[in-house]
């Protein structure tokens, strides 16, 4: 019952109780990490002078191409970044400042967060 009750409404995964506090970490707060992201963007591309209307339609625009390709391509996120980041060009340039600065180990750090934070929640 409860499987055709959230089928309804997205994709259902059913996973033993040991996984409960890593999916509340990765899916139930993903969300919020989009918004996060997207508010960063619109931010970043305000301070390099882009008009507000224009920054987030731009990035709402590519967001949802990105996501719509991820999905339909069947690709990895890493294979369609290398057809995004052409050699010195300017998505590389970006890709190896966050790189230098750790985020991808920053961002594994915050979902530890959150699921240690859903652990102590259960008890």
């Amino acid at each position: 019952i409860a499987e055709s009750i959230f089928g309804a409404v997205g994709e259902v995964v059913e996973l033993p109780e040991r996984h409960f506090d890593a999916i509340t970490a990765v899916s139930g707060s993903g969300p919020a990490y989009v918004f996060f992201l997207v508010h960063m963007w619109e931010a970043a591309a305000r301070s390099l002078g882009l008009p507000k209307a224009v920054a987030e339609r731009a990035i709402r625009q590519t967001l949802r191409g990105s996501v719509e390709l991820l999905g339909a391509s069947g690709e990895a996120p890493l294979a369609l970044i290398g057809k995004v980041a052409s050699k010195g060009g300017t998505t590389e340039a970006a890709l190896a400042w966050l790189a230098k600065r750790r985020v991808a180990e920053h961002f594994t750090e915050a979902l530890r967060a959150a699921a240690n934070r859903s652990k102590a929640l259960s008890f």
